[in-house]
């Protein structure tokens, strides 16, 4: 059998067309023609000898052929990124010290810890967790190199990783009976989650009443799994034992969260740059 070579280029071209499903949007998206574009994709069906796209409307859909061909697209590119980054990558003397606020532990943080020690396996990352007035402070001291965070700091570079919902949540099992105030569960100001919850119970005119309040995140989970109230999370928050009580109790829609990853300007390490590097919009 004839060994064939796929060009990285038509491959990066056809997932843009895939994702975007027209490949005017696609040619916007990685900066050539639409024309171009289309020539492209021509080309990888000749040397695939089958048609990966279908005309749906003004819209271009996979086919059967195309959709399969997609999932080894991406992983083709993903292992050629990941070559490129790793033979480029240098010695690290120090450690990055990242500052994360207690929501990003266990949602966002992993996935990208591991994409780093499978990157650069001899850069050391060093997680300190903290209230939002903490790493805003440390930050801007220089007692950590970077932090994510939920809330907005003013004086730094950002870098906005995922725009979640913020729901309202509740013990699996919880009930409430309406003739009582809303039971909150809360973290003690300055907090986030807790304004924008009392900024639309208060908007609303929704009366309310705080059944316990906690310094952490965990303090937070136990009390809504023991009952005593719900509270104002972002979605990532959600496990079996949880629920989303909006509809249920006829809350008021509330904004969604921005996870931001902050870090000085024109100060930062090696180590840093790189991992920053690394980190893209989930």
């Amino acid at each position: 059998m004839k060994i064939r070579n796929f060009d990285i280029s038509l491959l990066r071209t056809f997932v843009a067309a895939a994702e975007n499903e027209h490949f005017g949007s696609a040619a916007e998206r990685i900066f050539k023609s639409q024309a171009a574009v289309s020539q492209q994709m021509k080309r990888l069906e000749d040397l695939l000898g089958c048609v990966l796209f279908v005309r749906a409307g003004r819209n271009k859909q996979l086919t059967d052929e195309g959709a399969r061909m997609l999932k080894y697209a991406k992983r083709i590119l993903s292992l050629n990124d990941e070559a490129f980054r790793a033979m480029a990558q240098t010695e690290f003397k120090d450690p990055i010290r990242i500052g994360t606020c207690a929501d990003a532990i266990d949602t966002l943080l992993p996935e990208y810890l591991a994409l780093c020690a499978e990157t650069y396996p001899d850069l050391r990352v060093d997680i300190l967790v903290g209230r939002s007035r903490w790493l805003a402070s440390a930050l801007r001291r220089g007692d950590i190199d970077l932090a994510l965070d939920v809330a907005y700091h003013k004086g730094f570079c950002s870098t906005v990783l995922r725009d979640s919902p913020m729901v309202w949540i509740a013990g699996a099992n919880f009930h409430y009976q309406k003739t009582f105030p809303l039971p909150l569960v809360l973290i003690d100001s300055p907090c986030v989650f807790r304004n924008e919850a009392l900024a639309a119970l208060n908007k609303a005119e929704r009366p309310w009443q705080e059944t316990f309040e906690t310094t952490t995140l965990g303090g937070i989970r136990a009390a809504l799994r023991a009952g005593l109230g719900i509270t104002a999370r972002s979605i990532e928050m959600l496990a079996p034992d949880l629920k989303v009580v909006d509809k249920e109790l006829s809350l008021p829609t509330l904004p969604s969260i921005c996870y931001r990853l902050y870090s000085r300007e024109g100060d930062c390490s090696e180590g840093v740059k790189r991992f920053c590097e690394l980190v893209r919009p989930l």
